[in-house]
């Protein structure tokens, strides 16, 4: 093997070592007997067991889960129709101004977006009485707000690089430009869309600083509740319940990835 092989291959290991080892602690200790996360005192389940007790955890996934799928599945429409605007009509009037209100969120710090999306629910509030209490609907608007700049990047990009020949020919042979969209343009951009709702629904359920502005009393998410218990101090439970979430995000993977494969083929 040639020494440039040698350390690409030590780089790569190094790199998955870094990232995948700390996760292999947490799964392993999840299954620690032991009160004490750090020390181990033998196999046992029953950490999974106090934590499907638990209604307090069981609340907050349950919440972060219909914050994360209303979010992305909203976020990927308007994203899509973002994305096809930014690729498909060209230069217009406003253009830049719109793409930079866009991508702005990408960019924008999340204590700012935050701060700034409370700042808008207080002073709606005030002004129409909406929302009477702040929860469920201000963490999904806060949400798609910033989600929806990654879905609009991820079909811009797939658009920009694919052959309009085909819409092309569409509407030479007298497709309408709406009916050329849902039959064309929308099953060839469907992996990208995929892709930008995964990222949506991951990225609504990781959120920890926007969700802790714009949420309410009895409205912790699951970060939420997480960052809070942490704060305390490690508890084998929260090692059950993340091993739980790297188990439910590999599934997920792998099943967009298999879904993916087979619309390619």
């Amino acid at each position: 093997m040639k020494p440039h092989s040698r350390f690409v291959l030590s780089v790569l290991a190094f790199g998955y070592a870094f990232l995948y080892i700390p996760l292999v602690f947490v799964i392993v200790y999840s299954f620690n007997d032991s009160r004490i996360a750090t020390i181990w005192g033998g196999f046992s389940t029953r950490w999974y067991g106090e934590l499907f007790r638990n209604d307090q955890v069981l609340d907050a996934a349950l919440l972060s889960l219909r914050i994360a799928f209303t979010s992305a599945t909203i976020a990927t429409i308007l994203g899509t129709m973002a994305g096809l605007v930014l690729a498909r009509f060209g230069r217009f009037k406003g253009r830049t101004l719109f793409s930079g209100m866009i991508t702005s969120p990408m960019v924008m710090p999340e204590v700012i977006t935050g701060l700034s999306l409370l700042l808008l629910f207080v002073t709606l509030q005030q002004l129409t009485g909406w929302p009477g209490q702040r929860g469920f609907s201000t963490i999904t608007i806060a949400h798609t707000t910033f989600s929806m700049a990654y879905v609009a990047v991820i079909v811009q990009s797939r658009l920009m690089s694919m052959d309009e020949s085909l819409e092309e020919a569409a509407m030479d042979l007298g497709g309408r430009p709406v009916r050329v969209v849902f039959d064309i343009t929308l099953p060839l951009i469907a992996p990208a869309m995929v892709a930008g709702w995964l990222l949506a629904f991951t990225l609504s359920l990781d959120d920890l600083v926007i969700a802790s502005f714009v949420s309410g009393p009895g409205s912790s998410t699951l970060p939420m509740y997480i960052f809070s218990k942490v704060k305390l101090g490690v508890s084998p439970d929260i090692n059950a319940l993340a091993t739980l979430l790297i188990a439910a995000v590999s599934l997920g993977v792998l099943i967009a990835w298999i879904a993916m494969r087979r619309m390619r083929t």
